[in-house]
């Protein structure tokens, strides 16, 4: 990774993770609604994804002028946050399919591709950062992952309007999880490396 670029504690850092940290809000709160009024385990997955993520940023607002071990902390905490999301995900998919749902197509495809412009927006702004620690690593794998989701989402909603079946959309909502699992994995990952370099 290139030295060039303003230290750690710079104030274009700390301006970046406001704005992703405000965008991941606005996000959250658009699936949350479109999730009640679609009836959908995927958009729910994708809001609680972005809450969490919000969280996540959050913290590392605060911990990008901490020490190195301060800042491992934060993201082993990112890193775990995102296991635990990724269970309650898995436990509302099953729960969806055993008592069954109407998920909106439309509205799915809908507030997939806004929120992917915006995670593709955060992507951006994070990816032109230089000397990036843990924190803002992880904050990048994050918005990767969610422009990811929500293509998923995209795709099942195409289908669900096609089919008018739910299992699409259970399909996503679980695999959103799986996405979650593994960026939670890498994020310890890369915590526990940070601490040995």
């Amino acid at each position: 990774m290139s030295e060039t670029g303003s230290d750690l504690g710079s104030a274009d850092k700390r301006k970046t993770l406001w704005i992703v940290l405000a965008l991941n809000v606005a996000i959250a709160a658009g699936f949350f609604v479109t999730a009640y009024l679609g009836d959908s385990s995927a958009l729910l997955a994708n809001g609680l994804d972005n809450a969490s993520d919000a969280a996540v940023y959050g913290l590392s607002v605060l911990a990008i002028t901490r020490s190195p071990s301060w800042k491992r902390g934060a993201a082993r905490f990112s890193g775990v946050m995102l296991l635990i999301f990724a269970v309650g995900v898995m436990a509302d998919a099953v729960q969806r399919f055993l008592n069954g749902s109407s998920p909106g197509g439309a509205l799915m495809i809908g507030m997939a591709i806004v929120a992917g412009g915006v995670n593709l927006w955060c992507l951006r702004l994070l990816n032109n950062l230089r000397n990036k620690d843990v924190n803002l690593r992880a904050a990048t794998t994050f918005s990767f992952n969610d422009f990811i989701s929500n293509g998923g989402v995209v795709i099942a909603g195409v289908v669900v309007l096609l089919t008018g079946a739910n299992w699409p959309d259970l399909v996503v909502g679980i695999a959103v999880a799986c996405i979650a699992v593994y960026g939670g994995i890498e994020i310890l990952r890369d915590a526990h490396r940070d601490k040995h370099n």
